[in-house]
């Protein structure tokens, strides 16, 4: 069952199809409802009609021989007594009305009714007297307005079927009050709403097919465009080719958006491999010079002792050393490592960075930010190393405030600055400009490159300018804590 339904067409076809069902049954319920009611209501409104024209004859003074009865609807007469006084010729049993019987009966001897007269042919007064104090009780020849309706059943001829009845109450002068019944079949009632449900049962599976049927179409063609990513990101991966991308569909839709932020991801992961590839290059290439001399060096140390050139090897030992330091910086950077957390005071890290340094001096204000510490004094050595390499005579560090959202820390000599083509290139990895390429003098070109990454791991930015001695001019911009 999951993996009939695993995929997004299946799901959406299963989704629309149980909507569309619920809909249909609820529909389908309220309308069999309504049409039944219908039926209902306009058989008791047949039947009242038929009750009603047998009261008016009565209310004539029709004799109950001559009443005009109808031979295939149910009509029973019924007096005050409960005796059945006229029905249906054909009528052969009857349920849902005030007596079974289906055989009028002569009314009983001196109950000629209330209203009318006595066994001796003098007027009842105080029958009178309450008729005229109770509004329920009829004139004579009068019918009454209000109408009792029930379902029961009848049979005629050996026919039984449903009916709805009707009761209508008529006073008689000489007969009393007499209740006419008269029913209405419910058979069409019962076929219109079987017809109905015959047909929405056939027509139900039908139209869900069709709903299925055009779900899974429509959602085929919506989902091509996004087979069409999913067959293209295969075959990147197995090709590793980054420079490709997917097709974009001419759509302004989610899948064209998800396309697009697909084709925007591999660029940044092109470029981040690419940068990973050349990290790696030049790292291998800085690694290679070190590692060459030391082993040269120990190699002629191997076989003449007495040339060992011990003041060498440990200097490329520990440029050797530095380089390794940097690159699992650069890592652990990449990688994503953010500061500690800690606060940061930097007028007193600038002064202890620079202690033990000549020609550096601090013009520093209390200033706090939160970060690493360790990675912080890394970028103001790197900034210091840099400035000192480059300087004449002087190397300036300045610690202020800048508003109350950024500190700043600025690092100028009086060397002959950076040219305005190359503030952007020195921040990259192992780049030196042309007066920087003596190895033993330019270092590695990773300093600069590990101070904006640190820079823009805390939240800041690092930037170079044209200081006032006409050197260059480092600004370190931090959020303060």
């Amino acid at each position: 069952m999951r993996r009939l339904f695993g995929s997004v067409r299946s799901r959406a076809t299963l989704g629309a199809t149980l909507v569309v069902a619920v809909a249909l049954v609820a529909a389908g319920a309220a309308v069999l409802l309504s049409l039944r009611s219908n039926l209902i209501d306009q058989a008791g409104t047949q039947a009242e009609r038929a009750a009603r024209n047998v009261a008016a004859d009565l209310s004539g003074g029709t004799p109950y021989t001559n009443l005009e009865l109808d031979d295939d609807e149910p009509v029973q007469v019924v007096d005050e007594h409960d005796t059945l006084v006229a029905a249906t010729e054909r009528l052969e049993g009857i349920s849902g009305t005030r007596t079974a019987e289906v055989k009028p009966q002569p009314p009983e001897a001196g109950t000629g009714g209330t209203g009318g007269t006595s066994a001796s042919g003098d007027p009842e007064d105080s029958d009178d007297d309450s008729a005229g104090d109770d509004e329920s009780v009829l004139e004579p020849g009068e019918i009454a307005d209000g109408v009792g309706l029930t379902n029961g059943s009848a049979t005629i001829d050996g026919e039984s079927a449903d009916y709805r009845f009707a009761a209508v109450e008529v006073e008689v002068p000489g007969k009393g009050t007499l209740t006419v019944y008269a029913g209405a079949s419910l058979n069409p009632e019962q076929s219109a709403v079987g017809t109905a449900q015959t047909v929405m049962l056939v027509g139900f599976p039908l139209l869900l097919g069709v709903v299925a049927a055009v779900t899974w179409l429509v959602t085929r063609r919506a989902l091509r465009p996004v087979e069409g990513i999913r067959a293209e990101m295969a075959a990147i991966t197995a090709s590793e080719d980054l420079a490709r991308r997917v097709p974009v569909p001419d759509t302004h839709d989610e899948v064209a958006r998800l396309a697009r932020t697909t084709n925007e991801t591999l660029a940044a992961l092109e470029t981040s491999v690419e940068r990973q590839r050349r990290f790696v290059a030049d790292a291998s290439h800085e690694l290679r010079s070190p590692i060459a001399s030391l082993r040269t060096q120990l190699e002629v140390a191997a076989a003449h002792p007495e040339l060992l050139d011990l003041e060498g090897a440990v200097e490329d030992t520990v440029r050797l050393q530095h380089l390794a330091a940097d690159l699992l910086l650069l890592a652990r950077l990449d990688a994503g490592e953010r500061g500690a957390g800690a606060r940061v005071e930097l007028a007193a890290l600038a002064r202890e960075r620079i202690a033990g340094r000549a020609g550096v001096t601090v013009r520093a204000d209390a200033v706090e930010v939160t970060g690493s510490r360790g990675q912080l004094e890394r970028v103001l050595d790197n900034l210091l190393d840099n400035a000192e390499r480059h300087a004449r005579s002087a190397v300036v560090v300045t610690v202020r405030r800048d508003g109350d959202r950024n500190a700043v820390v600025e690092v100028g000599d009086d060397g002959d600055g950076v040219p305005a083509g190359d503030r952007e290139r020195i921040f990259e990895r192992f780049v030196r400009l042309d007066e920087a390429r003596a190895r033993d003098d330019g270092g590695a070109g990773l300093g600069l490159a590990i101070a904006r990454d640190v820079a823009a791991r805390h939240g800041g930015t690092l930037t170079v300018r044209d200081a006032p001695t006409g050197g260059a001019l480092f600004e370190l911009r931090l959020p303060i804590a």
